[in-house]
């Protein structure tokens, strides 16, 4: 069991990378460093413990491509394979020591660490949402309507939990798994503050990566 720490970044890093053609894109390279390691450098300022969540043929290559991080980085390895970002951060989740940890995506190197600063303050501040119960997650709304559960945060146990319940019921959507939780939702007005829209590209195919080679 790790030291626990008071906050955790978990990293998913377990999918299949189909639409990027060849290769895992959790190591390609931007600017001289893995993707992977953009999150990781981002996810360092303001965590205290880093969980890599992947397939156990991909824990070489992912330690390898993070040797250079200054933080000893745990891999919590998915027991069984292509279930899906739910259960990569269930997995995730349960690694950690800590009670509350940022999610993000490990193609997603533009994540704004001032905002899952923002987001841990609502989630432990208690006041999230006027209620009784503990709010569990804090996610942020795009403009279009959708929601980023890939870079949010969540209180370690419940959520973890939540996952294993919604896998169990054959659900496989994150939504899934906060409908059995009290969360809420950090509005574009609330993050807007923090991020811009930039904070939530992610990598998914070569064309993607070309463009994020010049935006560096």
């Amino acid at each position: 069991m790790p030291e626990t720490s008071s906050r955790a970044g978990v990293i998913i890093a377990g999918g299949f990378s189909t639409r990027f053609q060849d290769g895992d894109k959790a190591v390609a390279d931007l600017d001289g460093t893995p993707l992977i390691g953009h999150v990781a450098d981002r996810l360092e300022g303001v965590t205290d413990e880093l969980v890599v969540n992947c397939r156990a043929e991909q824990v070489d290559v992912l330690r390898d491509a993070l040797e250079s991080e200054s933080r000893t980085i745990q891999v919590a390895v998915d027991q069984t394979p292509d279930r899906g970002p739910l259960a990569g951060i269930a997995t995730g989740l349960e690694a950690a020591s800590a009670p509350v940890a940022a999610v993000v995506a490990c193609d997603m190197p533009f994540v704004e660490p001032a905002l899952l600063e923002a987001l841990f303050e609502r989630l432990e501040s208690g006041d999230a949402r006027e209620t009784d119960e503990q709010t569990a997650a804090v996610v942020p709304k795009h403009p279009d309507g959708w929601f980023q559960t890939t870079q949010a945060v969540y209180r370690a146990e419940p959520m973890a939990d939540a996952c294993r319940a919604a896998l169990e019921a054959d659900e496989g959507k994150i939504l899934a798994a906060l409908d059995r939780l009290e969360w809420t939702v950090f509005e574009p007005t609330d993050w807007k503050r923090y991020a811009t829209l930039d904070s939530f590209d992610s990598i998914d195919t070569r064309a993607d990566l070309e463009a994020a080679r010049a935006r560096f």
